[in-house]
């Protein structure tokens, strides 16, 4: 059972937000596994980690752009989400 809003933002805006967060911060994570995988040497691991790194940017870079186009549609009907 879904428990009722308890803020005046929308739970699927949060979703988004909390997604872009979320993937910022796992690509900045992964900075630093790269540079540990660089340093013991195993580029296996270090294209591994820097294939997260592109994957989490790619997940910021969509749900950023899905905020844009859902705050500008909402600025011209009135409503967001």
């Amino acid at each position: 059972m879904q428990q009722p809003q308890q803020t005046s933002v929308s739970n699927l805006y949060f979703d988004v937000v909390s997604v872009l967060y979320n993937s910022l911060e796992a690509a900045q994570t992964a900075a630093s596994y790269i540079q540990d995988a660089q340093q013991s040497g195993n580029q296996q691991l270090v294209q591994f980690f820097q294939n997260y790194q592109q994957a989490a940017n790619q997940m910021a870079q969509q749900a950023q752009q899905f905020l844009s186009q859902q705050g500008s549609q909402g600025q011209s009907s009135g409503s967001r989400y």
